[in-house]
């Protein structure tokens, strides 16, 4: 029998119609214990040999490389998605058969990609029992480099970059899939990153051919070494995310410079969802939001996902080692170069898988974040907070923060039958808002921003 959740309920309850509140009263944020219990006994499941194998076994392949043999059943992307492809059947058996296995692709040439060549994702999809087109993602790339982008003959290890992402989404998919959701859950192993972010984009379109209404997507990316150029660390992930979404409109626009709205698309405040989860369940292991789409001038698969609407953040590591990176296998003055099983800490890898797998149950189990949540109050000493409602709500939080914090501040919890609340005393021009959903169980969305600029998804449909 699966189990069932509950999860983030960080307020209580409050009357709505007329909220009187006090700025520097913060409230507690603690988890119901359910909550804690449930959540707790996901990430206990991660197991760090299982990270381990699968990366060795993504090594064992000699190389990934999009371009690579597809017809060898022990080298090459062909082996290495077959072997994946068996995995996530083996998985769903033992979940009597819960998840199905699609293999998205397209047939790809371009500037790293000289020769038509087939590129397959491979994805398991474990459908929601509540309300199944809502989708939540996790994903990494199967695909593999070295220092040349176009020699796909010579061994490519790959394992950071990115064997250690697509550990964490098997193993992520092992865990949850014994367990049922209301949401959607799917869980991608991607081709074609190296090549030009041909694997996120494959994904994209399918996503939008069959109306997935995709909530979030967990775009993990070299994620498993903890001993960077310049410092170590073992307690922290980076959490990208863009402040803008990448598919603004120009009312969208028009409205954000009017009423604010630049550091809270989705795709922010699911980094922040992600920052609050760690820091209710995993306190030794720190999430850095990072203030861009992608690293420095680099980009990645989550990046053809808020192309195509869809919120979406990258984790990464938090200290990269470069001579790991994009290299020939080699020793030079000293220093090994290349993308080895050496590099990856497995430790800290199940750290990160953790919070992936726990972040995944808890987006899954809540209703869907409120529409079109509104704010009103010019010339006025308080604030209206309106919000359609979300099916399956049994309360909501409103939220707000100073307009220079990077994380919500101050909330106060609302009855599941209400939709607008006055909150007192509170000036709007001060202030940024938003509103989560709270299923009757402790779930919690996360914030979706007052405005038109941070939907995370359409209207529940009728």
């Amino acid at each position: 029998m699966k189990a069932r959740f509950a999860g983030l309920l960080f307020t209580g309850l409050i009357t709505a119609s007329c909220v009187t509140v006090k700025v520097t009263d913060d409230q507690e944020r603690a988890a119901p214990t359910a909550v804690k219990s449930a959540l707790g006994a996901v990430a206990a499941e991660i197991s760090e040999a299982n990270l381990r194998g699968y990366v060795e076994k993504m090594v064992g392949f000699g190389t990934r490389h999009t371009l690579s043999d597809t017809i060898s059943p022990t080298r090459g992307i062909g082996a290495a998605r077959r072997w994946v492809e068996s995995e996530f059947k083996a998985m769903s058996a033992a979940c009597g058969e819960c998840l199905q296995i699609v293999l998205p692709s397209d047939t790809v040439t371009g500037q790293r990609v000289p020769t038509p060549t087939q590129v397959v994702d491979v994805v398991a999809i474990q459908r929601g029992t509540g309300d199944p087109q809502r989708v939540i993602i996790i994903q990494g790339h199967l695909d593999s480099r070295i220092s040349d982008v176009m020699n796909f003959t010579a061994d490519a290890p790959g394992a950071n970059d990115d064997a250690s992402g697509v550990a964490v989404v098997m193993e992520t998919a092992r865990v949850l899939s014994k367990r049922s959701f209301s949401a959607t859950l799917v869980y991608a192993a991607l081709s074609g990153e190296e090549q030009g972010l041909l694997g996120g984009r494959i994904l994209a379109e399918y996503a939008k051919v069959h109306g997935w209404q995709v909530l979030a997507v967990l775009n993990n990316d070299i994620v498993g070494n903890t001993r960077g150029l310049a410092q170590t660390v073992e307690n922290r992930v980076r959490i990208f995310s863009e402040g803008v979404r990448s598919l603004e409109s120009d009312a969208q626009g028009n409205a954000r410079r009017s009423v604010g709205g630049e550091v809270d698309s989705p795709s922010r405040n699911l980094a922040r969802y992600m920052d609050e989860i760690a820091e209710q369940h995993l306190p030794s292991f720190d999430v850095s939001m990072v203030y861009r789409r992608d690293r420095f001038g680099r980009g990645g698969d989550q990046v053809p996902m808020v192309e195509a609407g869809f919120p979406a953040v990258r984790v990464t590591e938090a200290a990269e080692n470069y001579t790991r990176q994009h290299q020939d296998i080699r020793t030079e003055n000293g220093i090994a170069y290349g993308d080895t099983i050496a590099g990856v800490d497995f430790s800290y890898l199940a750290r990160v898988a953790r919070l992936n797998a726990i972040t995944m149950a808890s987006l899954g189990s809540a209703p869907r974040p409120p529409m079109e949540v509104k704010v009103e109050g010019a010339v006025s000493a308080d604030t209206k907070v309106s919000w359609t409602a979300s099916t399956g709500a049994g309360s909501y939080v409103i939220w707000w923060r100073d307009t220079t914090s990077p994380t919500w501040q101050h909330s106060r919890a609302v009855d599941g039958s209400e939709t607008t609340a006055i909150v007192k005393g509170v000036v709007i021009d001060d202030w940024f808002f938003g509103v989560q959903a709270v299923s009757p169980d402790g779930y919690a969305s996360p914030i979706q921003f007052a405005g038109v600029v941070g939907a995370f998804l359409p209207p529940t449909p009728k």
